[in-house]
């Protein structure tokens, strides 16, 4: 069919016309290699497209029938030229992007607000699914692009780092003495601030308190859990939460020791309506990126999208 196509295009436009001179002037070849290009088409088909008339030519009911098929293919081909320059010129396109709950909110939505504006065409679709379950849809080719933790192993994997994230321990200042309270024999209420704050933070406090972790299917939870094994912290009383959104929350209204990412809470502490738990080693700091499958083809709006958070080496932009 291949080797025809240029045949039924001059076909068509001889059908379209009722001229071969007509024909030969609107597709810049000459009326013998018409008339010859019809031969051959009309050979190959086993039937006869036209007859000749004083005024030009005429389709026969063979040639009728079959001219509603080129036709028809002729203008869907014109459509989608047509299409996909309008996609080209307004920027049309779809983006796939996985990303988990919490890390959407607090770093994706920014990029996402100025990336809108730039682009205003290209849809958007938000897999919000843990780190482990977004490689996996990245490996899949279901999502374009996948915001997460840096993994150990990169294969097949180039990865573009936003921004470094410190995981703490927060509470109220109410828990931790109530817990106090509740655990420790002679303790005074009426001791000075500073010297109840020491006391406090003396204490094994993991052990004692209700500690709140994402779970276990998280990567966040597996890099505390190693924290945890490495320093012999004892934990009896752990709460899993599904999002950090709840963690902060529980936090806030004293159910217990939440670990949260300090760049999320920023308001809190500054408030005092969260304090941090200091740790006698802090917790090493956390690259979060945009990643993308090196084995996938990237689409030109994932292409726009990745040209797009490269502007801002390192530093998200703010809502």
């Amino acid at each position: 069919m291949e080797q025809n196509l240029s045949q039924y295009k001059i076909f068509n436009t001889v059908a379209t016309t009722e001229n071969i001179s007509h024909a030969a002037k609107e597709l810049y070849i000459s009326q013998p290699a018409i008339s010859k290009a019809i031969s051959r088409l009309e050979e190959d088909l086993g039937i006869t497209l036209f007859t000749r008339t004083s005024r030009g030519v005429k389709l026969t009911e063979e040639g009728a029938l079959f001219y509603e098929y080129t036709k028809s293919a002729f203008e869907t081909l014109s459509q989608g030229e047509e299409n996909i320059k309008r996609i080209t010129q307004l920027g049309i396109g779809h983006l796939r992007i996985g990303v988990s709950t919490t890390l959407c909110k607090y770093i994706l939505l920014p990029f996402l607000k100025q990336f809108v504006l730039s682009y205003p065409h290209i849809k958007i679709t938000i897999e919000c699914q843990s780190t482990f379950q977004t490689l996996e849809l990245l490996q899949n080719k279901k999502i374009d692009i996948g915001l997460i933790g840096k993994p150990e192993t990169r294969k097949n994997l180039d990865f573009y780092p936003v921004m470094q994230i410190e995981d703490i321990f927060v509470t109220t200042q109410a828990y931790l003495e109530n817990l106090m309270v509740r655990e420790l024999s002679g303790y005074q209420i009426g001791q000075e601030k500073q010297s109840k704050k020491s006391s406090i933070f003396s204490t094994d406090i993991f052990k004692n308190a209700n500690v709140m972790l994402l779970d276990e299917k998280n990567m966040t939870r597996i890099f505390i859990d190693d924290y945890f094994a490495k320093h012999r912290i004892e934990t009896n009383q752990i709460l899993e939460v599904s999002n950090m959104d709840l963690l902060i929350e529980f936090a806030k209204i004293g159910l217990g020791v939440s670990c949260v990412i300090k760049e999320f809470v920023q308001t809190e502490l500054k408030s005092g309506s969260l304090i941090e738990i200091p740790l006698e080693e802090p917790l090493i700091k956390r690259e979060v990126g945009f990643a993308y499958s090196t084995n996938n083809y990237l689409s030109d709006s994932a292409q726009k999208f990745i040209k797009f958070y490269q502007q801002f080496k390192g530093s998200p932009p703010l809502l």
